[in-house]
Parts: C-alpha cells; sequence; structure tokens
C-alpha cells in the first residue's frame, strides 16, 4: 500500500523524492533544493498521483541541456501552494543567445507522456531558456500557469524562453496562462485538438503555429486560440512552416484575440521560415486557417498582415 503523503524538503529532497515517488500517492515538495546539473524526476508515477509544490523550488547552476523538471504518469495532477514558485535561476544563464550559443542552457519543465493529467497554477521564475515541453501527452489541462522572465528584458539578455512548446499531443487544453518572456508564448509543432484559451502573453513572439517541417511529425490539426491578450510582443499570430520540408497544418482557428504594442507583424503567415531567404513552399500545405474578431493596433513601424505562401 502507497504511503498517503510523502513530503521531501531541501538538497536531498530531490534525490530522495526520485527514489520514493512510486510509494506515495501525494508529493509534497517543500523549499526544494534540487543539485546542479540533476533532474528532478518525476516521471512514471504511479496512476492518479498529486505533486504539490511548496515554497521555493531551486536549482543550482550548472551549464546543461536540462530538463531542470521532468513529470509523466496517468491521472497527474501537479499544483503548487500559494506564494511558491520554481526559481530557474535565469540570471545566471542569460547572454543574449537563447539556445543558439553561448552558455548551454537547461531546459525547465518535460511534461511528456503525461496521460488524462492536470497541471494547475504553477509559477515559473526566470527561466534559463524554453520553460513547458508538452510532447506525447494525451488529455493534458494546464490551467492557472505563469511564466515570468521579464527580468530577461534588462540588456535583452533573456532570449528563446518560449512558454508552451507542444509537440505529438492529441487534446490539450490550456487556459489563464499568464506569459511573460522573449519568445513565443505558445509553439505548437505538432499535435491535434489544441486549445488556448483566456491568456495574456507579453513581451514575446505571439501565439504560433510551427515551426512546422523537418520533424518525424509534421501535422498540426485542430488548433483554438482564443479570447487572449498579446501585448509589447513582436507578432501577434503567426504561422511558420518550413522551405523546402513537406507536412499539413488544417483546422486553425483565432476568435476573440487582443493586439496591442505589436513591434514586427499583427498577422503572419509565413512558409519560408527557415533561418535563411529561402524561397516560400508549399509543402506543408495550409487549410482551413480562420480569424474572427482579431482587434488592437500594432506599432507604427509594424506590419499589419504578412503573407509569404508558396
Amino acid at each position: 500500500k502507497r504511503a498517503t503523503t510523502c513530503t521531501f524538503s531541501g538538497s536531498g529532497g530531490a534525490s530522495s523524492a526520485s527514489k520514493s515517488k512510486t510509494s506515495c500517492s501525494t508529493i509534497i515538495l517543500s523549499a526544494l533544493a534540487v543539485p546542479s546539473g540533476t533532474t528532478l524526476d518525476l516521471t512514471g508515477l504511479t496512476k492518479g498521483t498529486t505533486v504539490i509544490f511548496e515554497g521555493i523550488t531551486t536549482f543550482g547552476y550548472e551549464e546543461w541541456s536540462g530538463p531542470l523538471v521532468s513529470v509523466s504518469g496517468t491521472d497527474i495532477t501537479v499544483t503548487q501552494t500559494t506564494g511558491a514558485y520554481l526559481d530557474g535561476g535565469g540570471a545566471s544563464y542569460w547572454d543574449g543567445e537563447g539556445s543558439n550559443g553561448g552558455k548551454t542552457k537547461p531546459k525547465f519543465f518535460y511534461a511528456h507522456s503525461l496521460i488524462s493529467s492536470t497541471i494547475e497554477n504553477l509559477y515559473f521564475y526566470n527561466p534559463p531558456v524554453q520553460v513547458m515541453s508538452i510532447n506525447s501527452a494525451t488529455d493534458l489541462t494546464v490551467s492557472g500557469v505563469t511564466i515570468d522572465a521579464q527580468d530577461g528584458d534588462t540588456d535583452s539578455l533573456g532570449a528563446n524562453t518560449d512558454g508552451f512548446d507542444i509537440g505529438s499531443s492529441t487534446t490539450v487544453t490550456i487556459t489563464g496562462a499568464n506569459v511573460y518572456n522573449q519568445d513565443d508564448c505558445v509553439a505548437i509543432n505538432s499535435g491535434t485538438g489544441i486549445t488556448f484559451s483566456g491568456g495574456v502573453c507579453s513581451g514575446g513572439h505571439g501565439l504560433s503555429v510551427g515551426s512546422v517541417g523537418g520533424r518525424d511529425d509534421n501535422i498540426v490539426e485542430t488548433v483554438l486560440f482564443e479570447n487572449s491578450e498579446i501585448k509589447a510582443s513582436q507578432n501577434g499570430i503567426r504561422i511558420k512552416t518550413i522551405s523546402g520540408d513537406t507536412g499539413t497544418v488544417s483546422g486553425i482557428t483565432y476568435s476573440g484575440i487582443t493586439l496591442s504594442g505589436i513591434t514586427d507583424y499583427g498577422i503572419t503567415v509565413n512558409q519560408a521560415y527557415d533561418g535563411t531567404s529561402g524561397e516560400p513552399t508549399n509543402g506543408v500545405a495550409i487549410s482551413n486557417f480562420i480569424l474572427e474578431n482579431i482587434t488592437g493596433t500594432v506599432e507604427s513601424t509594424a506590419t499589419n498582415i504578412l503573407i509569404e505562401c508558396g
């Protein structure tokens, strides 16, 4: 029989939690200090486990790829107590190069292979680079998550601090997210039945589909972005596909989106997103792309709408 509740804390808590995780129906992580270069490994949790973060969770500094936290399982709930947060220590890593050079920076949180699970109310502070990677998930609900990389705006040192990167997942619903970062608020690279609702995206690159192409899975279908605000960002609405590659982007709806302070493009569809001046191609076909009730403004130097299709 599993222990009802297990509490882990301090510098030894991460290792103890990883070793004992399948013995606990509720895992409380209290003021955890995860050692440098190690993952808080909450993969393979027993069905029905609840994980609760208390206080401030810290991660020792080391140049490595991460992730700092990894969770998987079925019927899992990951939440936190009021005032808790996960401190990624991003300021020690930020060098303006993100994941494209400079220091090797750990990704923050892997929500991989989560089935019929919920992540709620987590607060991610100062991520080194990308924050939440959702991959191979089914029926996942993410609600009330805050991603705060605002400190990375200083001297433009924070980069590639994506909020939610989604791949190869089915039925993922993200509600009430507050994302303050320097890259995509959401980037859907592959998956079906993805909804982002009631969110605020600030400082980054907007709500994106893609880039699509060049991966093992290059199909994005049935996506809804609704009732959300994008402000002080490079882009508002964006679809980006890789020139020369193949794939499918179908059934993409943006509804009730408010834009403000957009510096580059309010709405952009780019079929030559490959980091070069490649010609747009339509190998990744885009169909059933619906925009409704899109309101707001872009900066005077920005472009309202840019379409670059093959």
